[in-house]
């Protein structure tokens, strides 16, 4: 659907084109069949990112980093330890337990980072070096530029470990 191009966007771009396929990918990303192929749903793969690039870090930590509630992440940590995905070390309740990945959520973080891998792999299969580095480039200016306008996330995804 074409609308209408406002007066000052940016090179004209139609805005509403690039929310839409922004959505688009964001709804693939987070889709929850993933979890059904054994990789890991967009929380999990987040949670155990951060904890695998912050070992000893504490639920409260990932509350404020990611700007949740403290019971969406304590939720979500209770599943990564039943799981035996996570390890909550012994620490003072108040402060919280320190948190480190098994084993088992190591290779399973290693498993799900190398199959969205081979999705955008997949996704970029046939492009050009010269599309690949412009692509690159023009990502990161558009997340600059969103970023600029909003707090910078103390939180660095390394993107090997992380979603």
């Amino acid at each position: 659907m074409q609308q209408k191009r406002r007066a000052g966007d940016p090179a004209g771009t139609d805005v509403v084109e690039v929310y839409d396929e922004f959505v688009y990918l964001v709804r693939f990303l987070t889709a929850g069949e993933r979890a059904h192929d054994g990789s890991l749903t967009l929380a999990q793969h987040s949670l155990l990112g951060y904890i695998a690039r912050n070992p000893g870090c504490r639920a409260t930590d990932i509350s404020e980093v990611f700007g949740v509630n403290r019971s969406t992440v304590s939720r979500q940590l209770r599943n990564g330890v039943d799981a035996g995905w996570v390890d909550a070390g012994t620490g003072p309740t108040r402060l919280g337990h320190p948190l480190h990945l098994t084993a088992r959520g190591t290779a399973l973080l290693a498993a799900t980072v190398a199959r969205r891998h081979d999705e955008v792999r997949a996704g970029l299969d046939g492009w050009g070096e010269d599309d690949l580095e412009l692509f690159v480039r023009l990502l990161r200016r558009f997340r600059e530029g969103v970023e600029s306008t909003a707090t910078p996330p103390t939180d660095k995804n390394d993107g090997v470990t992380s979603a």
